[in-house]
This record gives C-alpha cells, structure tokens and sequence, in this order.
C-alpha cells in the first residue's frame, strides 16, 4: 500500500443544469472539499479560499483515492487549475468497478450491502445547503462521503471484494483488484 493514501470528495456550487449540462462540469465550482489523508488519519475541509492547499494536498499524495473522481471532482478542480489532474496517480473506484461490471454503481449502494450504511444527503441537498449559506451541513456530509469512500477502499483492499445492491436490490458482490 502506498505510504499516504488521500480519500478525496467534494461538492459543488451548482448543478449541471445551472451551468448549461454535464459537458461544462468544470463551471460548477466547489462549495467544500475534503480529505482525509492515511499517512496522518487528519480530515481537512476545504473551502474556495483554501483551493491552493488543497490542491497541493492532491498533488502530494502518493494515490488519491475517490469515486467518480476522474470525470467529476478533478473536472470541477480544472475550474481553478491549469494543471493537469488526472496525470496524478489516482484510484477512481467507480471507474474501476464499472470496468469489471460494465455498469455503473453508486456509492450508496456499495456502503448499504457491504457496511449496513446509508449516505446522509446527495449533492443536489449539498447545492441547496450552498445557496443558504450552510457551509457546516456540507462540510459534514463530504466528510461523511470521505469516510465510507475511505471504508469501501480499505474493505476492498483487505477482502479483494465488495458488496451491493443491483437494481432489484438483490446483494451481490463483485472482486476488486487493489
């Protein structure tokens, strides 16, 4: 295992909607972002202000580990950098597990079959927290977000599998490889 894994989410301003569609995800900008690093067990919550630290975060990471990272977080990131962030090395779960499956799976699904969890909002809840000037709600639920893409890693890791609900809600399970 790499020496400092950072488990990374974050949620965003608008919705795709907002922002004329999925092909602009870049012009969504970050509400809240954060990490929890394995090298120092620390969370870290991230706000606009705090984008150039976050970003070296990232960038100082041996892996950053996320779900749905690749095609939405890094993309909403590409709004405040020029750098390049899928040049770093990265675990998209999601990406992962849809390759093995060819079909998409949620976070939810995953943490409900594999730990009994549910998540605590989504992100068009977090959008409306923004709107209302309720940086604290969302800050919570990323870290929630942070700790069960944590949770999954970690079980996928250790067990070479992970469980969840298919679309029938029958659990099935699915091997991983990292």
């Amino acid at each position: 295992m790499p020496k400092n894994i950072v488990y990374f989410d974050l949620e965003t301003q608008k919705s795709a909607d907002e922002v004329g569609g999925w092909g602009n995800i870049s012009k969504m900008g970050m509400s809240i972002a954060v990490t929890c690093s394995s090298a120092t067990g620390e969370y870290k919550i991230y706000g606009e202000p705090q984008m150039d630290a976050l970003l070296k975060e990232l960038q100082r990471a041996d892996l950053v580990v996320g779900f749905n990272n690749l095609r939405f977080d890094y993309e909403v990131l590409h709004g405040y950098t020029s750098f390049d962030l899928s040049q770093l090395p990265t675990l998209d779960m999601l990406v992962e597990l849809q390759n093995t499956l060819n079909h998409r799976l949620s976070l939810d699904s995953i943490a409900t079959a594999t730990f009994g969890v549910e998540k605590t909002a989504e992100g068009l809840q977090a959008i409306r927290w923004f709107k209302e000037g309720k940086l604290a709600e969302i800050a919570e639920y990323c870290c929630y977000d942070v700790k069960i893409t944590k949770l999954v890693h970690e079980y996928g890791a250790h067990h070479r599998q992970l469980h969840y609900n298919n679309r029938f809600g029958k659990k099935m399970t699915v091997p991983v490889k990292w």
